[in-house]
């Protein structure tokens, strides 16, 4: 039964988080209400970063059909714990790969609020922000024209970060460190962020 209900919250919360950014807080506690909250379980914070690892880390997308078994199998059993932090991830992922497939922007503030609670919550529950989160709140930020706060988020993720090949491109964009750039271009020319923005 308690399998059928975190499925019902999971896709009344895909249809809010679509539709409008104002839900996404009412729809996230009625789903953490249902989540085992352990903060000494680290499967979903290590599935995070095995996510980041393989799409945002790495020269190519080398997301591997057993990493993606990995996460439907996490998102689809109710003993999972700490699932509603990955349940929010799956949806902010949906509602990104939605509104591209169809040719439209992402709705910013669904993006921010989404990304506000990410934070909190794996910052409550594990003491530490993952590096993914930090990247998709600067681009949530800087989708939503907030750029001062989205060059704030890119420092501040790069220095918990310092290697993060996303983190050095996006704090380059928004403060044109030398540094950085030199960097990005002697140690990461093959990254697909560097190729994507033409940095040479």
């Amino acid at each position: 039964m308690k399998k059928l209900v975190l499925l019902l919250f999971f896709f009344v919360a895909i249809n809010a988080f679509s539709q409008t950014a104002a839900a996404a807080k009412e729809v996230f506690e009625k789903i953490k209400k249902e989540s085992q909250i352990d903060g000494n379980d680290k499967t979903i914070y290590n599935l995070l970063d095995e996510f980041y690892d393989k799409n945002l880390q790495a020269e190519n997308d080398e997301m591997t059909p057993e990493t993606v078994e990995k996460i439907q199998r996490l998102a689809s059993d109710s003993s999972t714990k700490n699932l509603h932090i990955l349940i929010l991830f799956l949806m902010y992922q949906q509602h990104i790969s939605q509104t591209a497939m169809v040719g439209k922007k992402p709705n910013p503030d669904f993006q921010i609020e989404t990304m506000k609670l990410l934070e909190n919550e794996t910052r409550s529950v594990y003491g530490k922000i993952p590096a993914i989160i930090y990247i998709y709140k600067y681009e949530a930020l800087d989708s939503g024209e907030k750029k001062d706060e989205a060059k704030a988020v890119a420092i501040q993720g790069l220095k918990e970060y310092p290697d993060s090949v996303p983190l050095k491109v996006y704090s380059y964009l928004t403060t044109k460190d030398e540094t950085l750039k030199n960097d990005l271009i002697k140690n990461h020319p093959n990254h697909w962020m560097v190729k994507q923005f033409e940095i040479k």
